[in-house]
């Protein structure tokens, strides 16, 4: 099997092909077609470069645009067969070539930051979904790891912040949780990951409310993936990237310093996780 990364970029690059060939068959820029569909011009020209995921009604106008006999709408069905959960593609993109990720999580290690046993405990509780289909769902979430560690470009710097609770939370056999934590307070030493704990002294806070990840892209205002039941949502708009960006800042200023995240990490993955935890 292809690296999912591979394939993924393939199927992708299929539908921007198409795309491409159907606007410059009728001489059309990327700001005639922009003004065909109900999608800005920005949208267009980040799904011709492979930069964001089509969606299943982008597909749809660009069918009834371009007079295509669902053209479009079959291409679109194909990338909803890729190991990223459908909501989680537009972003990946984007994760994949930050210069700096902030991720919170309430519930949950990152994805980022999860060992391979810890991702498949994850995963596995998926509903209706087959063995394979989980194997090439932990493929991908492991695949994405690569950023942290990639050398050209640099590899972004990465700040987690990360509930108190979640080191508490069994997601897994207790052999697998220490190990998840023994790795996440590994990882904490590398130049460019941060982590750092939000402890249960900061109370009921407002990132108790869901997860969220802030991808910053250069000079671009950066672009948000929030997380929630239907595996999330993906949002653009500068606005709602500064009020994420504020809710960051203002759950990171009750979050316990580097060092002192390290020593709490260490610490539950020994009391909490060696011998017979629950």
């Amino acid at each position: 099997m292809p690296p999912v990364r591979e394939r993924d970029m393939t199927a992708l690059a299929l539908f921007a092909d198409e795309l491409k060939a159907a606007r410059e068959q009728r001489g059309w820029s990327q700001a005639d077609l922009a003004e065909q569909v109900p999608y800005s011009l920005s949208t267009i020209s980040m799904v011709e470069a492979l930069h964001r995921a089509p969606t299943r009604d982008l597909a749809g106008h660009l069918d009834k645009a371009f007079g295509a006999p669902g053209t479009f709408a079959r291409l679109e069905g194909r990338l909803r067969d890729l190991p990223f959960p459908a909501s989680f593609r537009p972003f990946a993109a984007y994760e994949a070539e930050a210069t700096a990720l902030y991720v919170f999580e309430h519930s949950l290690i990152p994805g980022l930051l999860q060992t391979p046993e810890y991702a498949r405990a994850v995963l596995a509780t998926r509903p209706n979904t087959a063995d394979d289909e989980i194997d090439n769902l932990v493929a991908a979430r492991l695949s994405r790891q690569d950023v942290l560690t990639r050398d050209d470009p640099p590899a972004p710097l990465l700040w987690a912040l990360i509930d108190e609770g979640v080191l508490y939370r069994p997601v897994a056999a207790a052999q697998v949780m220490y190990g998840q934590l023994t790795w996440l307070a590994e990882v904490s030493r590398r130049p460019n990951i941060t982590i750092q704990m939000l402890p249960y002294s900061a109370g009921g806070h407002t990132g108790l409310l869901g997860a969220f990840t802030i991808a910053e892209l250069g000079t671009n205002p950066g672009t948000v993936n929030v997380e929630d039941i239907t595996d999330g949502r993906v949002f653009e708009d500068a606005g709602m990237v500064s009020l994420v960006t504020l809710r960051y800042k203002t759950l990171q200023s009750e979050a316990l310093p580097r060092g002192a995240s390290r020593e709490l990490i260490a610490r539950v993955a020994e009391e909490r996780w060696t011998g017979t935890a629950p």
